[in-house]
């Protein structure tokens, strides 16, 4: 829709704006959209949803796999009583199939829509979106880049688990280097007073450009490989898996799948007040008999994903 993607900042007013960077966010801004989420949880615990957004239209366009992101953005879109074309199946039934640009999809699909919610493989297709849209669209991922969506639903968990987003120890384990969910999440955390641990193969580390962020902002981090080094001082767990999809080099993914596995046994090392966190999907990272654990926040985390996208929805349509 626009190149407005600098803060939204402190007049609290996400009306009509592309959420496409993290960036975007203050800690004024994200106290709004966690108060909002909390009103959409109120309103789907007592009456199920409402109808704030009747006669307006979601285009879910994803162009890699997603259960979670793009079920969650079609229920936030039904409990507030607008409608969703759903292109979540895979984009080779689409004219993407035959050749066709982004730039033209997306003129394409705002000639039916209010705000379109793109998931792409390529690192900046999002911005590229926004700027040929007239309409607002909302980035739920592109590639090894960005996740803001997932981190705002990530930050918002964190502060419903422990009451605060201050003093508190996170570790984030597994795929540092692609995952797009901790790049988003702990730019976000550079808002406040926190302690980060990076637990990764050598292989898989943080990028250098966002680790320069974390030390440039002043904040306590250490990397280490084994999980076994942070779990007792950990207040969050924030697990990840490593992602098949993103090597080229499958040999290099055989060498470092499951790396990282939290076990019942590893849990009696942890706090008795922790939260143990996943983006999901996992496979093998989390083990199931942990599964029942209050301190396994992973499935609050995914309802949380509705509330927030609720929130975003009835923001960005000016509800």
């Amino acid at each position: 829709m626009s190149t407005q993607n600098n803060t939204l900042s402190s007049n609290i007013n996400l009306a009509h704006q592309d959420i496409i960077s993290v960036n975007q966010f203050d800690t004024d801004l994200l106290d709004y959209l966690f108060n909002r989420a909390e009103e959409m949880r109120h309103i789907v615990e007592t009456v199920g949803g409402n109808d704030w957004l009747s006669h307006r239209v979601l285009t879910c366009l994803f162009y890699e796999p997603s259960t979670r992101t793009s079920s969650s953005f079609i229920a936030a879109m039904n409990r507030l009583g607008g409608r969703v074309i759903p292109i979540t199946q895979g984009v080779q039934f689409s004219s993407v199939s035959k050749g066709e640009s982004l730039a033209d999809t997306i003129r394409t699909l705002e000639q039916y829509s209010d705000v379109v919610v793109l998931r792409h493989d390529k690192v900046g297709a999002a911005q590229r979106a926004a700027d040929y849209a007239d309409i607002p669209i909302i980035n739920a991922g592109d590639g090894a880049g960005e996740h803001p969506t997932q981190a705002l639903l990530d930050l918002f968990t964190i502060r419903e688990e422990l009451g605060t987003l201050d003093g508190l120890r996170i570790a984030m384990v597994g795929d540092l280097r692609y995952g797009r969910t901790v790049h988003s999440l702990t730019k976000l955390l550079l808002h406040y007073d926190v302690s980060l641990r990076f637990v990764s193969p050598e292989l898989l580390r943080l990028p250098l450009t966002v680790m320069n962020q974390v030390i440039d902002a002043g904040i306590d981090v250490r990397e280490t490989h084994d999980v076994a080094d942070v779990i007792d001082n950990a207040d969050v767990l924030y697990m990840t898996r490593i992602q098949r999809e993103r090597f080229s080099d499958l040999a290099q993914y055989e060498e470092v799948k499951g790396h990282h596995e939290l076990t019942p046994e590893l849990m009696t090392q942890a706090k008795e007040k922790m939260t143990v966190m996943h983006p999901f999907p996992r496979v093998g990272e989390i083990h199931y008999g942990i599964d029942h654990d209050p301190r396994a926040a992973y499935f609050r985390q995914i309802k949380n994903g509705m509330y927030i996208r609720m929130a975003l929805l009835a923001s960005v349509l000016g509800k």
